[in-house]
């Protein structure tokens, strides 16, 4: 069985019904009808929250989602492909990492400030992009003035009118500097080296420790100081493609305007920021007074003003929480949902369960999915000239095997899948290269075999 899959052109999100929302994560993410949909109104509900007029375009707010399902079902899959798809700045974080302050940990405000910093990345990368041709042109020049320097002015020379115009030394060095041009693009420079200048920034500047916040404590120290320790500048010789790439990059950042840039990640990350709120089950739980539970409600509820609403500073500016979308998710085996606190929950109006995962969702899973994981297999042993074929009944025993070694053992759901087929493949990505017989076709009796 050769999967195939066809790529289409990436598609406007301000087109996108909630209805093309749920075939678009199709293409990754198998069954789960339900979260799908869910998490698809949730994103259609802010294009729609922007046509809005501003009197009323504040009072709509985001309804955030718990995901409840065992693990390997898909929910952190879904809330990666819907970031991706709605292009809007996303973090994954767990809960279980984050701890009341006053105690040893990271603050759940730092959840936000990360958000900000992925965003700016975002927002840059964008803009380079934009520019990069540009770009290209300026370094271009500042290469060749390297390789060539400019000739230096002959004061007082004085042209005789009556005279024919002889060649200048300006007119010999831009025909030599054309010639040098087409060299570069040709690339018959590149064995060529040229001495830059370089700066280096060394800031003496360093926090170690556990306990939380001191991490942002050296970003805003090392920004504040960067001005005292501007690094000395310093000759290096690099090949001709390595100084273009870096003289490249040094005009790519003169073309963008940073600050215009942090302030449209900002409304980015107050408008369309997702956070994904992972393993919430592990910080729910009756309060205890001693032990390593005892910050669990403390969490909660210092959760509780981000989720609702609150202004949270960054080192780049205050920004709003309000508008955020939380998606939180977790197992839920011991604790429940209504163990969260009250107000928590209030917080979260929509929940969605998802459903474990059966025999004929492994099949499609293995097959199906733009990513699946038997086209995985199949182009990492094809760098080895292996031509390696699924039959039907070979994918439908990986399947049963899964289904049976979950229940018999931990469900992790569709992450067994990659235990199975690392066991099934095993001697033929050691082997394989030095086969003669170039083709392999893995059938139910040659899964069984390996997997007994």
């Amino acid at each position: 069985m050769n999967v195939q899959t066809t790529d289409t052109e990436p598609l406007n999100l301000n087109s996108l019904t909630p209805r093309q929302i749920v075939e678009e994560l199709d293409r990754y993410v198998i069954g789960q009808k339900d979260a799908k949909r869910m998490v698809a109104i949730a994103l259609r509900n802010r294009w729609r929250r922007q046509q809005l007029s501003p009197d009323i375009r504040d009072e709509v707010m985001p309804k955030n989602i718990i995901m409840i399902g065992p693990t390997g079902v898909g929910k952190t899959e879904i809330a990666r492909r819907l970031a991706k798809l709605a292009q809007a700045p996303f973090i994954k974080v767990e809960a279980s990492k984050f701890t009341e302050v006053g105690y040893v940990g990271r603050d759940v405000e730092s959840i936000i400030r990360d958000l900000t910093e992925l965003a700016i990345n975002m927002v840059k990368t964008h803009r380079l992009e934009a520019v990069q041709h540009k770009a290209e042109q300026h370094g271009e020049e500042r290469l060749l003035d390297l390789l060539l320097p400019p000739p230096p002015p002959r004061p007082g020379f004085v042209e005789n009118a009556g005279e024919a115009a002889a060649p200048t030394p300006h007119d010999s060095h831009e025909a030599t500097r054309s010639k040098l041009r087409l060299q570069l693009r040709d690339g018959k420079l590149d064995e060529r080296t040229v001495e830059m200048e370089t700066q280096e920034r060394h800031l003496p500047v360093g926090v170690i420790s556990n306990v939380g916040g001191l991490d942002e404590l050296e970003g805003n120290l090392r920004d504040m100081l960067g001005g005292m320790f501007q690094g000395k500048k310093k000759k290096r010789l690099m090949k001709v493609p390595e100084a273009l790439k870096h003289l490249t990059q040094e005009e790519a950042q003169k073309l963008i305007d940073m600050d215009d840039a942090v302030r449209e990640a900002i409304a980015k990350v107050e408008q369309t920021g997702i956070v994904f709120l992972d393993e919430i089950d592990k910080i729910a739980g009756r309060e205890r007074t001693s032990g390593p539970d005892v910050s669990r409600e403390g969490v909660q509820r210092d959760l509780l003003p981000i989720v609702e609403g609150c202004t949270v500073t960054t080192k780049h500016g205050p920004v709003l929480t309000d508008h955020i979308l939380f998606i939180a998710a977790g197992a839920f085996h011991v604790a429940k949902p209504s163990d969260l606190i009250p107000e928590l929950q209030g917080r979260f109006p929509i929940r969605v369960e998802l459903s474990p995962l059966s025999k004929e969702d492994f099949v499609r899973i293995l097959t199906e999915p733009k990513g699946a994981l038997v086209r995985q297999y199949q182009a990492l042993l094809a760098t080895e000239g292996l031509t390696v074929e699924f039959s039907k009944d070979g994918v439908e025993a990986i399947a049963d095997i899964a289904v049976q070694v979950n229940e018999q053992t931990e469900n992790i759901g569709a992450r067994r899948l990659f235990t199975i087929m690392e066991r099934l493949l095993e001697q033929i990505s050691f082997a394989g290269p030095e086969w003669p017989a170039k083709t392999v076709t893995i059938t139910a009796e040659h899964v069984r075999e390996r997997l007994k």
